[in-house]
């Protein structure tokens, strides 16, 4: 009797710790994939805070040049496909240049068509605008591609590593080199260069810096070349990882990204990097627990909280602003 008491026991323990373990591997693997999905929402938070801290424009268009973007690298991976060029997964690489600088141009021409004129205007005059060129992006590609959701092309071979329990894609591994990549030269290119320079110097007083001979609307439009061009890689990267892409894609990873450049404290460069890793994380956690279907509100409820305590966000400073 002691000994079948003792073995009741000792199974009871063991399925416990097996429980446990089980539970400990979910929960490391929902951490390690919101690393991934936060590194893009961060390429798309960098857009949104560097425009900010510039022009104090939020720039809602952001997400639907993230959609353009994943559109620009679907159209150029089939058609390097077609010509039988670029094999071996080059042909996303190229793409993702290629995609990135013509987001960029863009990014810079829809600063100058709809943004620069305004730029004496109230703060919701440009908001308006901004909604507006949001939505006739959408209608745009809506009209000449249909809003069906298209597949993305595979043009990486997709391999699972396994360790411990834990599995990582060698697609999410380049998502997070990309990104962590994109994010580190832009530091250098805002910390180390002329144009980083100019750009700092025009976030804190554009007249000022006018007068000390940097072209302010150069400086602007290279700031919004910048962020569309992250945008771009983004929307190529998420195409990748997901496998679709649709005329409606930038509209809830556009808006996500926005709060997380809050955030993290709207106008700084590192909190627009951390509130999209937070963002990530909260997401995939979430799912893990089984509030998949709350997650947005659970992001949003976060989002209250730390802005409650942090009005400025997480690496804000609480700066009152002169009206």
């Amino acid at each position: 009797m002691a000994k079948s008491t003792l073995g009741f026991v000792t199974v009871f323990f063991q399925k416990i710790n097996d429980s446990e373990v089980i539970l400990m591997e979910i929960i490391i693997q929902q951490l390690i994939n919101g690393l991934f999905l936060g590194s893009i929402y961060a390429l798309m938070a960098l857009g949104y805070t560097m425009v900010y801290g510039i022009i104090k424009l939020i720039n809602f268009a952001h997400g639907e040049i993230y959609m353009i973007g994943s559109f620009i690298g679907y159209f150029l991976i089939h058609q390097f496909n077609d010509w039988g060029i670029f094999p071996n997964g080059w042909g996303f690489f190229v793409a993702m240049i290629v995609s990135m600088i013509v987001s960029a141009a863009l990014g810079v021409i829809i600063e100058i068509l709809a943004y620069r004129p305004l730029r004496g205007a109230t703060r919701i005059s440009a908001l308006i605008t901004a909604i507006g060129v949001s939505y006739l992006l959408q209608n745009l590609m809506i009209y000449f591609f249909s809003p069906d959701t298209r597949p993305f092309p595979q043009a990486i071979e997709r391999k699972l590593y396994t360790f411990s329990g834990i599995s990582v894609s060698n697609i999410q591994l380049l998502i997070l080199f990309v990104s962590v990549s994109l994010m580190l030269l832009l530091q250098i290119i805002v910390k180390g260069t002329k144009m980083g320079k100019a750009m700092r110097a025009v976030s804190v007083d554009p007249d000022a810096a006018q007068l000390m001979g940097i072209n302010v609307n150069r400086t602007i439009s290279f700031t919004f070349a910048l962020g569309s061009a992250l945008a771009a890689a983004g929307g190529m990267l998420i195409g990748l990882y997901y496998n679709s892409i649709d005329p409606m894609m930038g509209v809830a990873p556009g808006l996500k990204s926005f709060v997380a450049a809050v955030l993290g404290g709207i106008g700084i460069i590192p909190g627009a990097a951390l509130g999209g890793f937070v963002i990530g994380l909260i997401e995939t956690l979430s799912t893990a627990v089984g509030f998949s279907d709350y997650k947005d509100a659970l992001v949003y409820g976060v989002l209250i909280v730390i802005l409650i305590i942090r009005p400025a966000g997480i690496l804000g400073k609480n700066v009152k602003e002169k009206v």
